[in-house]
């Protein structure tokens, strides 16, 4: 039987208009000259697009703004008379003129958009770095949850660990494992001493930690750890379950295989438990080899750990 969505409070949708009415006045939006210029805000965003796209038709620009027709063509109309864009036929079809920016029109854009930049500096600059970072972590979570779905392609990035990473990945981890297998603090403690001991041992010829990042928040890490001239190990993959589906966990342990090989490594070893599944298929997908299995007690429940091995 399907649910009807809940209907949005009106405590939300005033929320949502109060914090529209602070922005516009704060970035000063209802002015009328955005940023002291001779161009409206909507202007500014045609202008923007036509310097940063290339060639586009009308259509297109107005269909990808959400303008009207025919305030579209008053606007293009009057920067035409200003000799601040120029029309070319498409090859695709003559019936359609493609738009562009003249070196007039360049001019004029890019005062606005170095003043533009200059007062989101002045913003930013306020803040301290932690909440720079919230600021542009909340900007993403709003453009996420209320944008066109459309996600960057990957959705993350890749990067070394930092300062801070280490805490957050034994935190998230001993918080995600308890919540989803009700596995108790131990395993938190254990994670911690891993993740301690790489930073504290690292050798960054023969070792990699992977930090996968989304909107300026933590989705996933994974660690190479060298073992012996011959073998690395693999440890602490995890993935958040905001991030699930993106095929993470298969691009980190991709990324390991990867580095494992061009270190001349010849076996790349894990520990798991079988438990684990969605870890484990990904283990079976890229080629390792169930090699051990054992019954344990530990971070409360009766597991069974396996050792998983890849021939490099």
């Amino acid at each position: 039987m399907s649910h009807m969505p809940e209907l949005p409070t009106d405590g939300q949708i005033e929320k949502v208009r109060s914090f529209n009415r602070f922005y516009t006045r704060h970035i000063g939006l209802l002015n009328e000259g955005l940023l002291e210029s001779a161009f409206s805000l909507t202007e500014a965003r045609v202008l923007y697009e036509l310097a940063h796209r290339g060639p586009v038709t009308a259509a297109d620009l107005g269909r990808e703004l959400g303008l009207d027709a025919g305030y579209l063509s008053r606007l293009l109309k009057r920067f035409d008379a200003q000799g601040l864009i120029e029309r070319s036929p498409s090859q695709d079809d003559r019936r359609q003129f493609l738009l562009s920016l003249t070196d007039q029109g360049h001019a004029a854009f890019e005062p606005l958009n170095q003043a533009s930049a200059t007062q989101v500096a002045a913003m930013l600059l306020a803040l301290s770095e932690s909440e720079r970072e919230r600021l542009v972590r909340a900007m993403g979570t709003v453009e996420r949850l209320i944008g066109d779905g459309q996600e960057p392609d990957p959705p993350y990035i890749l990067r070394p660990h930092q300062v801070g990473d280490i805490g957050w990945i034994a935190h998230r981890q001993g918080l995600l494992y308890a919540r989803e297998y009700g596995w108790d603090e131990s395993f938190e403690a254990l994670v911690a001493e891993i993740a301690a001991a790489f930073v504290k041992n690292f050798d960054p010829q023969w070792e990699r930690c992977w930090i996968a990042e989304r909107d300026g928040e933590v989705v996933g890490s994974v660690f190479v750890v060298r073992h012996s001239d011959e073998v690395a190990k693999l440890r602490l993959l995890y993935v958040e379950p905001s991030a699930r589906g993106l095929g993470l966990g298969r691009r980190l342990v991709d990324e390991c295989i990867g580095f494992a090989r061009a270190k001349g490594y010849k076996t790349l070893t894990l520990w798991t438990n079988d438990i684990l599944v969605a870890a484990r298929s990904i283990y079976q997908a890229t080629g390792f080899r169930l090699v051990k299995e054992e019954a344990h007690r530990s971070f409360g429940k009766d597991l069974v750990g396996q050792t998983w091995d890849l021939d490099l």
